[in-house]
């Protein structure tokens, strides 16, 4: 199992975000990974939030190794178009090294509909942002293929896309979320689900994905389950109980949250306790 970092972007600066990204990978995590938010819901006076894929692309450039990857993108922030070229620029000047998160975005139950709100957006229903999702990915795979076809959904069209930006190869997609729906989703059109950790019906969102995969006719096998949970030692132990329970059902990465200000004698103390870990187990 991969074990990732995730720096919590909300009153983050880009300086902080480098430091500790060069520190994740020196303390030999997988990954890295941060949030897709435009503003801190908590906290209106603080310096912002920075954007998840320019600084992604920052951090590209300063590291060698980890993995990269928004945790997850809302896809109402960006026409899948642009995310397309977007993610396409990202996996060539990381060197194959991305990963795109994509999600439906906060439902206008949660505190982040604020920030939609804010902006004159408007948060749909949950069923209408899911079908986003699907479409989203459909749009973003025929342009990253070279497919000329039109596309005509119920959001966004496509009219003869020509000459955009292809990856090689391209990034897997994982789509996030806390539901069947979206698990359902995940298998059907992407290559991974992301979840939390420590879901009361993770086992069943991950059959729920894989069957969607199976049904689809892709190999379900291949699909890239991921969760994330707040860092903690006994997440760095292959033996302990909650590592054991992802082992189970099958999960290929473990997305530990930090927040800033980023201690980065803390992520290497950690990254010591990882690697103890990984030595005990071999």
């Amino acid at each position: 199992m991969k074990i990732d970092v995730l720096l919590i972007p909300m009153s983050a600066r880009y300086a902080e975000m480098r430091e500790a990204a060069l520190a994740v990978e020196d303390a030999g995590f997988d990954g890295l990974w941060t949030w897709d938010h435009l503003r801190d819901p908590d906290d209106g006076s603080g310096p912002g939030v920075p954007e998840a894929l320019t600084a992604l692309a920052a951090l590209a450039e300063v590291t060698r190794r980890v993995t990269l990857g928004p945790l997850v993108l809302n896809v109402s922030n960006r026409h899948p178009g642009l995310l397309a070229n977007m993610a396409a620029t990202l996996q060539t000047i990381s060197g194959g090294r991305f990963i795109l998160g994509i999600g439906a975005g906060g439902s206008r139950r949660t505190q982040y509909a604020a920030e939609q709100h804010a902006l004159g957006l408007t948060v749909e229903p949950d069923p209408v942002r899911a079908e986003r999702v699907a479409e989203a990915i459909q749009v973003i795979r025929r342009l990253w293929s070279g497919d000329r076809s039109n596309f005509s959904g119920e959001t966004y069209r496509l009219e003869r896309p020509l000459g955009y930006l292809r990856p090689d190869p391209p990034p897997p997609i994982i789509v996030g979320g806390f539901g069947p729906r979206m698990a359902g989703i995940a298998g059907q059109h992407a290559d991974g689900f992301n979840t939390q950790a420590m879901h009361p019906q993770l086992g069943d969102l991950v059959k729920i994905a894989r069957d969607a995969q199976a049904a689809a006719g892709r190999d379900a096998s291949r699909f890239l389950v991921t969760v994330f949970a707040g860092m903690g030692e006994s997440w760095l132990r292959p033996d302990s109980r909650g590592r054991q329970m992802l082992e189970r059902v099958g999960v290929a990465r473990l997305i530990l949250l930090i927040s800033p200000p980023f201690d980065t004698g803390e992520i290497r103390r950690h990254g010591r306790l990882l690697a103890d870990a990984r030595a005990a187990a071999d």
